[in-house]
């Protein structure tokens, strides 16, 4: 079968939209013919060469659509069943899997950075050629390839446009708050950044009942962005009197949670700073792995705890369709996160405004 996918062949240059093939699908599989998929920056790190993977490849890893065929032994999936696409599936079975950290389990962590599926193999080629998956996932196409923990069901009533967004930016800040490190109701919490991620911790310490939610970036308009989606107070993240101000709202302390999405060292050493004694801090931004980020060593006292957070303690079995429920009842905000939809041959005009920092999602369509 062929079909079209946003291809990558060498970093620093444009995707070009090439005609793919799907080989057979094995047993695990799940073929998902995609309505909907979300730009994310981890795509663009790769496109720019700081996060490297084979070539050529297909990227993106929030895809939404309908299954379309299914391998042998899939029993979660059947064909017509609207799915959201998971960039972390699991085998279940790993030492890791079993101590309930699928985010670390060790068939994906080998494979994943290869560029394949859990049986060592692409399902994709080009002219004849491999081409790879980007996060198990490569939803920058009209059809991908998963295996069965990788789509999971939803309801029919939510959007795809709104529903692949759950399977990354969602999942990983509205599950930091409520999954991961979840928030007490009437807690005070700090979120800094106010991106896709961060957002949508603002909107899960929301959900999760937070009495102060404190939005803080460096760019007025996405703090008061971040009022939308449930923020009680704005704080420039570079001022001076940041710590001072934090500790005015709660009692002289500091607030019980710090989240940090923006991915900046300034931004990890202000959250161990605000966060009050005995309170947590979720790191979910990230720098070059090989960057040192430092800390004043005080800052680090009065038994804090500090948590790294990938996808917010996704469970996406369990998590994906609670989310899509809490959109479709009201709670959950998801069109409020698309600022712009496109075609799949606009996708690199998607990514240019992605690095001009214009909007939250930009979501590619297929037509239906």
């Amino acid at each position: 079968m062929k079909f079209n996918a946003a291809v990558l062949h060498r970093t620093g240059e444009a995707l070009s939209i090439e005609r793919l093939d799907i080989g057979a699908l094995g047993p695990d599989d799940v073929l998902v013919r995609l309505g909907a998929s979300g730009l994310c920056h981890t795509d663009l790190e790769v496109i720019d060469g700081s996060l490297a993977y084979p070539m050529p490849i297909v990227l993106g890893h929030e895809g939404a659509g309908v299954v379309e065929a299914v391998g042998s032994t899939v029993t979660r999936v059947r064909p017509g069943d609207h799915v959201v696409c998971s960039w972390n599936p699991h085998c279940g079975e790993c030492f890791y899997c079993r101590r309930d950290l699928p985010i670390l389990c060790e068939p994906f962590k080998r494979h994943e950075p290869r560029g394949v599926l859990f049986d060592g193999r692409s399902r994709l080629a080009l002219d004849g050629s491999t081409v790879h998956h980007f996060s198990v996932v490569s939803s920058h196409a009209e059809y991908c390839v998963v295996p069965q923990s990788g789509a999971i069901a939803v309801p029919r009533d939510i959007p795809f446009d709104r529903a692949c967004l759950i399977g990354c930016g969602v999942m990983t800040g509205v599950g930091a708050a409520t999954r991961k490190t979840p928030v007490e109701r009437g807690a005070s919490v700090l979120v800094i950044g106010c991106g896709a991620v961060g957002l949508n911790v603002i909107q899960g310490a929301r959900i999760a009942g937070a009495e102060i939610i404190v939005a803080a970036d460096l760019d007025a308009g996405k703090r008061e962005t971040g009022r939308l989606f449930g923020a009680t107070h704005m704080l420039d993240g570079g001022d001076p009197g940041a710590i001072d101000f934090l500790r005015g709202l709660t009692g002289g302390r500091g607030p019980d949670y710090v989240f940090e999405a923006a991915g900046h060292e300034s931004a990890f050493r202000l959250a161990v700073e605000a966060v009050r004694p005995g309170g947590e801090v979720v790191f979910l931004g990230k720098v070059n792995v090989d960057r040192e980020v430092r800390f004043r060593w005080g800052s680090l006292m009065g038994e804090k705890r500090i948590v790294r957070s990938s996808y917010g303690g996704a469970r996406p079995a369990r998590d994906f369709p609670w989310l899509a429920q809490l959109y479709l009842d009201g709670e959950l905000k998801l069109d409020e996160l698309i600022t712009r939809r496109i075609r799949l041959d606009e996708i690199n005009d998607g990514f240019a405004a992605m690095r001009r920092g214009e909007g939250i999602r930009t979501v590619i369509q297929f037509d239906a």
